[in-house]
Protein backbone atom coordinates (compact mmCIF):
# COMPACT_ATOMS: atom_id res chain seq x y z
CA UNK A 1 0.00 0.00 0.00
CA UNK A 2 2.93 2.33 0.69
CA UNK A 3 4.22 1.87 -2.87
CA UNK A 4 0.78 2.68 -4.31
CA UNK A 5 0.67 5.83 -2.17
CA UNK A 6 4.11 6.98 -3.34
CA UNK A 7 3.29 6.34 -7.02
CA UNK A 8 -0.03 8.15 -6.63
CA UNK A 9 1.66 11.05 -4.88
CA UNK A 10 4.18 11.44 -7.71
CA UNK A 11 1.45 11.26 -10.37
CA UNK A 12 -0.65 13.87 -8.59
CA UNK A 13 2.41 16.12 -8.35
CA UNK A 14 2.92 15.75 -12.12
CA UNK A 15 -0.73 16.70 -12.63
CA UNK A 16 -0.40 19.71 -10.35
CA UNK A 17 2.78 20.80 -12.13
CA UNK A 18 1.00 20.48 -15.48
CA UNK A 19 -1.94 22.58 -14.24
CA UNK A 20 0.44 25.21 -12.87
CA UNK A 21 2.34 25.44 -16.14
CA UNK A 22 -0.92 25.64 -18.05
CA UNK A 23 -2.36 28.32 -15.79
CA UNK A 24 0.74 30.51 -15.64
CA UNK A 25 2.33 30.04 -19.06
CA UNK A 26 -0.50 28.47 -21.12
CA UNK A 27 1.84 25.48 -21.67
CA UNK A 28 0.46 21.95 -21.36
CA UNK A 29 3.43 19.70 -20.55
CA UNK A 30 1.56 16.41 -21.07
CA UNK A 31 0.21 17.52 -24.46
CA UNK A 32 3.67 18.70 -25.47
CA UNK A 33 5.32 15.38 -24.52
CA UNK A 34 2.68 13.28 -26.29
CA UNK A 35 2.13 15.60 -29.29
CA UNK A 36 -1.46 16.62 -28.57
CA UNK A 37 -4.05 16.85 -25.81
CA UNK A 38 -6.17 13.99 -27.19
CA UNK A 39 -3.39 11.61 -28.19
CA UNK A 40 -3.44 8.11 -26.71
CA UNK A 41 -0.45 8.86 -24.47
CA UNK A 42 -2.03 12.03 -23.09
CA UNK A 43 -5.32 10.29 -22.38
CA UNK A 44 -3.49 7.48 -20.54
CA UNK A 45 -1.48 9.94 -18.43
CA UNK A 46 -4.55 12.06 -17.62
CA UNK A 47 -6.44 8.90 -16.63
CA UNK A 48 -3.58 7.66 -14.44
CA UNK A 49 -3.38 11.04 -12.70
CA UNK A 50 -7.13 11.01 -12.06
CA UNK A 51 -6.96 7.45 -10.68
CA UNK A 52 -4.01 8.45 -8.48
CA UNK A 53 -5.99 11.36 -7.07
CA UNK A 54 -8.95 9.09 -6.36
CA UNK A 55 -6.61 6.59 -4.68
CA UNK A 56 -5.14 9.31 -2.44
CA UNK A 57 -8.67 10.30 -1.43
CA UNK A 58 -9.88 6.79 -0.58
CA UNK A 59 -6.63 5.24 0.73
CA UNK A 60 -6.88 6.77 4.23
CA UNK A 61 -10.52 5.67 4.43
CA UNK A 62 -9.70 2.09 3.45
CA UNK A 63 -6.74 1.80 5.80
CA UNK A 64 -8.50 3.44 8.73
CA UNK A 65 -5.72 5.94 9.36
CA UNK A 66 -3.78 8.68 7.58
CA UNK A 67 -1.88 8.47 4.35
CA UNK A 68 1.36 6.49 4.67
CA UNK A 69 4.43 7.26 2.63
CA UNK A 70 6.87 5.28 4.77
CA UNK A 71 7.15 1.71 6.00
CA UNK A 72 8.68 2.95 9.27
CA UNK A 73 5.28 3.81 10.76
CA UNK A 74 3.99 0.31 10.06
CA UNK A 75 7.11 -1.29 11.55
CA UNK A 76 6.88 0.84 14.70
CA UNK A 77 3.20 0.02 15.18
CA UNK A 78 3.87 -3.67 14.67
CA UNK A 79 6.73 -3.55 17.21
CA UNK A 80 4.43 -1.84 19.74
CA UNK A 81 1.70 -4.43 19.18
CA UNK A 82 4.20 -7.26 19.62
CA UNK A 83 5.61 -5.77 22.83
CA UNK A 84 2.11 -5.17 24.26
CA UNK A 85 1.10 -8.78 23.62
CA UNK A 86 4.29 -10.19 25.10
CA UNK A 87 3.83 -8.34 28.43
Amino acid sequence: MVIANIISYVLVLVGALNWGLYGIFNFNLVSWVFMGPRSVGSIIIYSLIALAAIWLIISPIISGHGLRLSMRDEEEREARRTSEHSV
